[in-house]
């Protein structure tokens, strides 16, 4: 037989990452994500495997973001005992990842079980996790590390590379070479050239079957000098004018990292002052030491602030903060601090503290640098809501909010296009995954009229045959 794919999710959503090849003598698969956002996405991680995981011979992974990554646990837990290949740097952030999406599993079980409990309802089965931390950490066992650009052969006819996708750290281009001379390339998820820390993304120039991401395929992100300008503003405004603090909600990983590499490089241009940079995430810490374990990685602009920061270590003075008693203390301080710390929708963790300590405060400034989803905290303050509820009290927002594009990870419509463009000629299929459905039609028709191309949207559950 011909070999197949199922798209088992990021078909029609951003999340859910996953994709099932079968060749007849193998099945594997192409990423094993996590769906993430919506009423349905509990129910859906639970039920996700249409499949025996047991049968599943190996798992190829794009990259460590939980929404490619995440259901890794649960497909070990299920009987899936063969190998998960990554390239090294993906390798080491799954290692903070995993354990730490399973203690989120842990703890939103234990809290549902004791809300139910509290409210004397009828006696129902307790909810168990989706994972555990300790099925997160058998399931590291699993993985196995694969350099960039290095051939390898996880089963019998099957040939793999990692290429560079620019992403995030360690993000990875899949190509593959099938049975029957199938030729397989996934995107994963591609970064936005001239993105801090990583290399741009890898050109790819032939395909028989080329699975592209499409979730900005319907917009094109800020300019990076607006962005900075923008950026440079709001901080020396908060710091030199209003004498407050700066509180920026970020993601761990990824997001944190990017920002400081930022903020050095405006400190090392002069058009930042000397700085006092909080950190205030655990997990952004070990993100952040995954990241100075692989500077070989590095874009030159980052190796270049890298080389600043050591000779100029009073330039940027960042502070990891661990300790609960040390986050505290950072409610006391009252101004020339920038406080970064997760959530990055601003709806758990420490960043909800400081919020509450300076949201009132009119001389301190609140910069919002990601996403914020409808119905999150940090979507709310986007939206200049006066007052927001914090720890079940109504705390008034006097402090500005400042909102930042520009720095997604993910290429945009025009640099999707760029990408795409580089194949010497049309894949035989095209399929757009990871995008909503207005992104991913604009992108079709973008690539229709642009490039002569006629892609298709994956449709969940949809099995194709893939072509040489």
């Amino acid at each position: 037989m011909r070999p197949t794919l199922t798209f088992c999710g990021a078909a029609g959503e951003v999340t859910g990452s996953c994709f099932l090849v079968d060749t007849g003598a193998v099945r594997f698969l192409v990423d094993c994500g996590m769906f993430q956002g919506g009423r349905n996405a509990e129910r859906r991680n639970r039920q996700a495997f249409e499949f025996d995981a047991a049968g599943i011979a190996f798992v190829l992974l794009s990259h460590a973001h939980i929404d490619h990554s995440g259901l890794l646990p649960r497909l070990a837990a299920q009987g899936f005992r063969g190998p998960i290949y990554a390239t090294a740097a993906t390798a080491d952030l799954l290692e903070v990842m995993l354990p730490d999406s399973g203690y989120i599993q842990e703890r939103e079980a234990e809290q549902s079980n004791l809300a139910h409990r509290r409210s004397g309802r009828r006696r129902m089965p307790e909810r168990a996790p989706l994972y555990t931390v300790a099925q997160a950490q058998a399931c590291l066992s699993l993985v196995r590390p694969v350099a960039y650009d290095a051939a390898f052969t996880p089963a019998h006819g099957i040939t793999c590379r990692f290429r560079n996708a620019g992403h995030i750290l360690g993000s990875a281009i899949i190509d593959l070479r099938l049975p029957g001379g199938a030729h397989l390339v996934y995107s994963g998820d591609l970064g936005q050239p001239g993105h801090p820390i990583v290399e741009d993304p890898d050109p790819v120039e032939e395909a028989g079957t080329l699975l592209v991401e499409s979730t900005y395929g319907n917009r094109n992100h800020k300019p990076m000098d607006r962005t900075l300008d923008e950026l440079v503003g709001a901080v020396r405004h908060t710091l030199e004018v209003k004498h407050g603090n700066v509180i920026v909600p970020a993601f761990a990983v990824g997001r944190t990292q990017d920002l400081m590499f930022l903020l050095a490089q405006l400190v090392q241009e002069g058009r930042l002052p000397p700085l006092d940079v909080y950190v205030d995430s655990p997990m952004a810490l070990a993100a952040t030491e995954v990241t100075l374990r692989h500077a070989a990685l590095f874009d030159a602009d980052a190796k270049t602030v890298m080389q600043w920061l050591r000779s100029e270590p009073n330039g940027m003075r960042v502070h990891f903060v661990q300790a609960v008693e040390e986050s505290i203390a950072l409610n006391s301080r009252r101004s020339g601090a920038i406080i970064i710390s997760a959530s990055g929708m601003c709806d758990a963790g420490r960043i909800k503290h400081h919020l509450k300590h300076n949201l009132p405060r009119p001389e301190c400034s609140i910069v919002i640098v990601g996403f914020q989803a409808a119905g999150s905290l940090g979507r709310r303050l986007v939206d200049r809501a006066a007052s927001v509820r914090l720890f079940g009290e109504a705390v008034p927002v006097r402090a500005e909010i400042h909102t930042i594009g520009g720095l997604s990870a993910h290429a945009d419509q025009a640099a999707l296009l760029e990408w795409m463009g580089r194949f010497r000629r049309a894949p035989r299929q095209v399929y757009l995954v990871h995008g909503e459905p207005l992104a991913a039609e604009a992108l079709r028709k973008e690539a229709a009229s642009r490039l002569g191309w006629a892609p298709q949207i994956a449709r969940a559950a949809e099995t194709i045959v893939l072509a040489p």
